[in-house]
Formats: C-alpha cells, structure tokens, sequence
C-alpha cells in the first residue's frame, strides 16, 4: 500500500539534525505501525501538491506552525485536494493542522482559541470508539496547540474529546467505515522531539509557567503507537473497499 505524506509544515531548522524534518518523523510512526507500507511525502507547504488523490492508496496529513485561516498560496488548494480525494473515496488520516484542516474542508471551522495552549501530554476521553476501540475509554497523547477545531461537519462523528479540547479526534461519513479520521494530538512524536520543541521554543512564544507544566508531563506513557496502528488500520480496510467496490 502507498501512503502520501502531505507535509504543510517543517520541524524548526535547530531540530532537524536530531530529529529530521516532518516527512522523516511520520515515516518513522508509520514504518513502526507497518513496515510493508510504501511511502513518499509531498512537500505541501513548498507548494508541491500531488495531481492525484488517486497517486497514493491513502494520505497522511502532518502538523504545522501555520494556521488553516492564514493567507498561504497552499492552504486553498489543499482543501480542494482533500475534497477531491474524499470524493475518490481515498482515505485520509490527519495530525494537529491535518485535523483542523479536514474539518475545514468538509464544512467545519477551526480557529485560535482564546482556551491559549495545549501542551505537554494530556488525556482524552472515547466517546465513541469506532476505530478507537482499543483506546477505550481513554487515550493519552502529546498536545502542542493554539488552534482547535470548534465546529464540525454535519456527517462527523466525535471519537475523542478532553475539558480543553472539545473535539479531539473525528471521524467523517459512517463511522463504523469512515472516509477519513483525524485527530488533534501528536502520535508522530517521540518524548525526545515533545521535549525539544518545549525547551527551545523562542522566548515569549510559551509561557514560562506554561512550559514548565508541561515539561513535568513529557514522561508520562502515550498511546501514539496504538493511534499509528490505527491510521494504518483504517487506511488499510478503507483501501480494500475502494479496490473491491
């Protein structure tokens, strides 16, 4: 199976020795959830847009710096991309900007929410377990977060939500056999890159006391490798029908 990575953002230029840029930290996650998987990334954010929703069995779409509502020569035909590919009946899993942009496309609305920052890791309760079954009844996850999405589509299905974050992870079309999933947490990153991100953040970017809490929660157990398998999981059954039908 070959999975596009749609990358709309990259790793601060100081962390891409250690850590690489977000087309090297989501192949990672999603080698580890199947290493038979076949995977290119597509530098979105460079405004290298595939010409296909059908060039790939599937779609990965990565974090960001950037805002979904920022004026950005990508950020329209990227909406239009994930339309198309929803049409196609290619799956399509997003991460943190991925979640707030599908949303966006399929008639939502995310924005910078006045709740500030959602850092460190957090816990999240199922609502409803779908392709989150052996989540249930609770995940954890590393957030790193302004925006979140704060209104959804008539045909999503909440999976996911936590006090700060309302709309965690969704669902789109029948939830038992969705056309796509997202969800706002990072299951792409390891402890080391949370850490680094919350460490060497510019000055006045985070609050002190904010970082500070944060950093307390870094060890904690995530569940990014359960949320990968996922990924996988879904694209992969939502392949077989698209092949079958």
């Amino acid at each position: 199976m070959r999975i596009g990575v749609l990358q709309t953002g990259h790793v601060p230029e100081h962390l891409i020795g250690e850590h690489g840029d977000y087309d090297q930290i989501f192949f990672r996650m999603l080698r580890d959830a199947d290493p038979d998987l076949e995977l290119v990334n597509y530098a979105v954010v460079d405004e290298q847009l595939p010409q296909s929703p059908t060039d790939c069995d599937g779609w990965v779409i990565t974090g960001s710096r950037h805002g979904v509502y920022d004026d950005l020569p990508w950020i329209a035909p990227l909406k239009e991309f994930l339309r198309a590919a929803r049409a196609a009946r290619v799956p399509v899993a997003g991460v943190c900007f991925g979640h707030q942009i599908m949303a966006e496309a399929f008639g939502g609305r995310a924005v910078k929410s006045d709740k500030g920052w959602g850092l460190g890791v957090q816990d999240y309760q199922v609502s409803h377990k779908g392709g989150l079954s052996g989540l249930a009844p609770s995940y954890r996850g590393y957030a790193m977060h302004q925006d979140q999405v704060v209104e959804i589509p008539d045909d999503a299905t909440l999976l996911a939500s936590s006090p700060f974050c309302e709309f965690a992870a969704l669902s789109y079309g029948d939830p038992e056999t969705p056309d796509a999933i997202s969800v706002q947490t990072h299951p792409e990153f390891s402890v080391g890159y949370a850490e680094a991100l919350l460490q060497k953040r510019p000055n006045g970017v985070i609050p002190d006391e904010l970082r500070e809490a944060a950093l307390k929660t870094i060890g904690r157990p995530v569940d990014n490798g359960e949320i990968a398998r996922w990924f996988v999981k879904y694209m992969r059954a939502a392949h077989a029908r698209r092949t079958a039908a």
